[in-house]
């Protein structure tokens, strides 16, 4: 079936094991539009990964990063986006797994973002399947009975989640299809397949929803330039299925440190297709060790929960986020909530909920437009902080944000964030990052983990902070011990004890052991876990 499902097309080869109505999302002619991506762009893509590389060896020479001189006419042009999207409060985020669709569509948040990237462990079976779960909800015809019989079905259609897709970053590879004995990158298979599958049914739909169109998360962008081949890739996708151009809209996540430094540009080369600018937490805190991480102790982050969005260089990064967004007719949507409350201890909750009533409040009177969940019981808490702020308006662009301009010494002000290294920011390392890529392998991105909904940034930024920690030879501030590669291990064994007699058969542990240290303690630092981490994924089906 697998090598059917690609031999109508010329020079395209599916190499996936065969998915459960395929044949439904890998047509003759979907692939063909695939591959004419890849034939049109992959080559720049590729120009523009190997340009990554080049400035992080830059940065690695002078310790320091600032705004491009070249580009500093844009940055002073008046210029303004194309509107989009009015009203987005409330996003609540999550993998495009069947039960998970029908909830977030019916969560009550005004937009859903369905993540083939962070939260999707890229399984065939889950790239190909989660196309398909899109495309039943859109002709409503998707439901789902779970193992104790609940049922879960739509609500009326005026009562959904618009649908704003994430497809996978630049640099990952699809490896189970090729075009012309090459692998497609995985942005063009989980853009191309919905984007020709539902383009013109979102735009048909219209009249009665004015939100309804192909809207996109942009992931793991790090500089104007990779924004621009995204806007080549629009212009061609649009004018090859005759869909009126500017009807993409497209909102890039600011969560690397290179891309905070150039948001106007950003938005410049997407403004016929941009809708505005997110800032993404963890992926933005994995983005300053992996790009400093031999820039001295200036740069070593405290543990990881303690650096909140209120810390002097994350502020500088929110603040100058809201007004270029502001400034630019787009909107400026705020971080993860990812609390999973629990239907056990009220304690628990309370806690909880006030912490992030407090950050929605914030980022509320901020400025920020609106802002992300990852549970729906958290949707009624952030549309409730927004509502106070906005009332009947859609969004508060008119609000032009902190009038001090952003400096670059501000964005890079690690030192100045509160907290220290310590014993239990260790072992929470170890302890969530073993366990969340255990749960990848075995196909599972989002994970719950300790009251957290958790993807592959989080794994990302365990791991990095342990090899950064090691390598500047952090002192524990609560024990006087040195981080040691030889400490690592000894708590991973702990750990893993633990979980093989709490888990049973079935799970993966040696191979996600085996994999963490490869990416914590290696004297080299991987530039993303999920590429080494892609050769162990879903042995059984790629047989």
């Amino acid at each position: 079936m697998a090598a059917e499902q690609g031999a109508t097309v010329p020079g395209a080869v599916v190499a996936g094991p065969p998915v459960e109505r395929g044949g439904e999302v890998l047509t003759p002619q979907a692939l063909a539009f695939v591959a004419g991506l890849h034939r049109a762009f992959d080559g720049r893509r590729r120009e523009l990964l190997a340009a990554r590389a080049a400035r992080r060896t830059e940065i690695a020479r002078t310790g320091t990063l600032d705004f491009r001189p070249e580009t500093a006419a844009v940055r002073v042009g008046e210029w303004r986006v194309a509107p989009a999207l009015t009203d987005r409060r409330v996003e609540i985020t999550g993998p495009t797994d069947r039960r998970t669709t029908i909830n977030a569509l019916n969560s009550g948040a005004r937009v859903w973002l369905a993540d083939f990237e962070d939260a999707t462990a890229p399984t065939w079976a889950n790239v190909v399947s989660g196309q398909l779960n899109l495309i039943d909800a859109f002709e409503r015809r998707i439901d789902f009975t779970d193992a104790r019989g609940k049922a879960y079905a739509l609500k009326p259609a005026g009562e959904l989640a618009t649908v704003v897709v994430r497809p996978r970053g630049w640099h990952l590879d699809e490896r189970h299809l090729t075009v012309d004995g090459e692998p497609v990158a995985g942005a063009f298979v989980d853009f191309g397949l919905y984007f020709f599958h539902n383009a013109a049914r979102l735009l048909a739909r219209g009249a009665q929803d004015p939100n309804s169109g192909p809207y996109f998360y942009l992931p793991k962008t790090e500089s104007h330039l990779e924004a621009r081949l995204w806007n080549e890739v629009f212009t061609h996708a649009q004018a090859a299925l005759g869909i009126p151009h500017g009807s993409i809209r497209a909102t890039v996540l600011i969560e690397t440190i290179t891309a905070a430094f150039e948001m106007d540009e950003i938005l410049y080369e997407l403004r016929e297709h941009a809708a505005g600018l997110n800032a993404g937490r963890w992926d933005y805190l994995f983005s300053i060790v992996k790009n400093f991480r031999d820039a001295g102790a200036h740069f070593v982050l405290p543990d990881r929960n303690g650096v909140t969005m209120a810390a002097p260089f994350m502020a500088a990064y929110t603040r100058l986020l809201v007004r270029t967004c502001h400034r630019r007719g787009a909107h400026a949507i705020g971080g993860m909530a990812a609390f999973i409350p629990s239907r056990t201890d009220p304690e628990v909750n309370a806690a909880a909920l006030a912490k992030v009533r407090a950050d929605k409040e914030r980022e509320a009177d901020g400025g920020f437009d609106g802002s992300w969940v990852a549970h729906p019981d958290l949707v009624p808490v952030a549309r409730e902080c927004f509502d106070a702020v906005l009332g009947e308006r859609p969004h508060q662009q008119e609000n032009p944000g902190a009038a001090d301009d952003v400096t670059a010494e501000q964005l890079l002000n690690v030192a100045g964030a509160e907290g220290s290294c310590t014993s239990a920011g260790l072992r929470n390392a170890v302890r969530v990052g073993v366990r969340y890529i255990e749960a990848w392998l075995r196909g599972i991105g989002a994970v719950a983990i300790f009251h957290l909904m958790e993807d592959a940034a989080t794994a990302e930024i365990s791991r990095s902070q342990i090899w950064q920690w090691i390598h500047n030879e952090v002192v524990l501030a609560d024990t006087g011990e040195q981080v040691t590669a030889e400490q690592v291990r000894r708590l991973l064994a702990e750990e893993l004890a633990v979980l093989r007699a709490e888990a049973g058969a079935g799970r993966r542990w040696d191979d996600a052991a085996a994999l963490f240290e490869q990416v914590a303690l290696g004297e080299e630092f991987p530039e993303f876990l999920t590429l080494p981490a892609l050769a162990l994924l879903d042995p059984s089906g790629d047989e």
